[in-house]
């Protein structure tokens, strides 16, 4: 099974990487094709070049011993500098076999340069028969004496070698590196808009009154902002709209709910009209809740620095305030100090209402903050109370749901408590989920971007 960071290396995640690897993938198989057509060339060239050296120090050696007498060529040819690894010998016979010579082009090429050579014309070799290929390590030619016998050379050829050059290797990895970096420079001008729509998306995400876009760039960058900012606007619209929508909805429900009460104060049954009074109450109450819901939807409350640890602190003595009798199991463990950015009135009620529940249907709550990992802070509220069923720990985030145990006027829940933290945690970035302790009790896990 291959390994997710084999896979990853092979074929990047991010659209960037990928990019730059396909560019570099083109770039080693251009350069390779080149390198190989330059060396193809340059070993061309070198046959070129050994064959004319050839045919000029063979040339230059028959002249030298062709100018003296018969009886002096053997000592004539020991004096001669032959070059480095060739060899000389006189023969009465060439012992070269026809089926083995040089193959004509090549022999044409050799003579081509003897000629440039100039030897007197009674000196002119007889015949010139030649073997072997200059790259497969030597050649050789074989000169007929004008009076007699056989002159004899070995020549040695050096193997090509098409990269033999001092500048060649630095120059190939200075080109590489500017092709390098030239593509990672446009991948990263080519890449940059899609991560910063991206991150304007979740800003957007996080707070509905986020900047727009700068609607300059590219053609097609500047029309992706102009697209994503008007559907941004659009969107503030919407949310505008449904939250005016709910204030008017408040504001015309209270005027019959509030004539109700003076009218209910005329029944002469007190315990009917203590029932009239208490449902109406409950009521009211069922439709500020609801404009709440509504508001904090759709805070458009300005994000600051704000210190999460004195927030939680605030809470929790506001909470012992209101219910002194649970002051005694309200606690917090964490850090002194943390910051992070956020809606400090809409974080408050979140954890107000988190706590709240805790106790409320727990008697007790116990708050934990832990310090940022991986760029995420956790913030735990546990209770003691008999928890939720495990069918209902989604559900509870519904609006206007409640756990069976807490449908009674006495809780004077609403079921949107939840549903307005979750809003909250997750327009900041965050959410919340909830969860049963083995001990017991139920507990309530916040996470928030640091």
């Amino acid at each position: 099974m291959r390994l997710p960071w084999v896979r990853n290396l092979l074929w990047p995640t991010s659209l960037g990487a990928r990019t730059l690897l396909t560019l570099l993938l083109g770039l080693a198989l251009v350069q390779a094709a080149g390198l190989t057509i330059h060396a193809f060339d340059r070993i061309e060239l070198q046959h070129e070049a050994e064959l004319r050296n050839i045919g000029i120090r063979a040339m230059g050696i028959y002249r030298s011993v062709v100018a003296t007498s018969v009886a002096e060529r053997p000592a004539a040819l020991k004096e001669l500098d032959l070059g480095p690894g060739a060899t000389a010998s006189l023969a009465d016979a060439p012992p070269l076999d026809p089926a083995e010579l040089t193959p004509q082009p090549l022999t044409a090429i050799i003579r081509a340069n003897m000629a440039q050579v100039p030897v007197r014309s009674p000196n002119h070799p007889r015949d010139v028969i030649m073997r072997g290929i200059p790259w497969d390590g030597s050649v050789t030619i074989g000169y007929r004496f004008p009076d007699s016998g056989w002159l004899i050379l070995q020549m040695p050829v050096p193997p090509s070698r098409p990269w033999h050059s001092p500048t060649f290797l630095l120059a190939f990895v200075l080109m590489t590196l500017a092709a390098a970096a030239l593509s990672f420079w446009a991948v990263r001008r080519l890449t940059g808009p899609v991560a910063t729509l991206a991150a304007a998306a979740e800003r957007l995400g996080r707070d509905v009154n986020a900047a727009p876009l700068p609607e300059d760039g590219p053609d097609e960058v500047a029309r992706a902002a102009v697209a994503f900012n008007t559907m941004a606007s659009r969107i503030r619209r919407f949310v505008q709209d449904r939250t005016f929508l709910l204030s008017a909805i408040g504001h015309d429900l209270r005027t019959p709910i509030t004539r109700l009460k003076l009218r209910a104060e005329f029944i002469d049954d007190d315990e009917l009209r203590d029932k009239f009074l208490s449902d109406l109450d409950e009521l009211d109450t069922m439709v500020s809740a609801t404009l709440a819901f509504g508001r904090d939807t759709a805070d458009a409350e300005p994000a600051v620095a704000l210190d999460l640890s004195s927030l939680l602190r605030t809470v929790l003595d506001e909470c012992a305030d209101a219910r002194p009798e649970s002051a005694e199991n309200l606690a917090f463990d964490g850090a002194e100090h943390l910051t992070l950015h956020g809606r400090s009135v809409a974080l408050k009620r979140a954890f107000a209402n988190l706590i709240g529940n805790a106790v409320k249907y727990g008697g007790s709550a116990r708050v934990k903050l832990a310090p940022p990992t991986n760029g995420m802070i956790a913030v735990t509220v546990e209770d003691d109370g008999p928890g939720v069923p495990p069918d209902q720990l989604e559900r509870v985030f519904d609006p206007f749901y409640r756990v069976e145990d807490s449908r009674n006027r006495e809780t004077g829940g609403t079921g949107l408590g939840l549903p307005i933290a979750r809003n909250i945690f997750r327009a900041h970035g965050g959410d919340v989920t909830l969860g049963n302790r083995a001990e017991g009790g139920a507990r309530a896990t916040v996470t928030l971007p640091a």
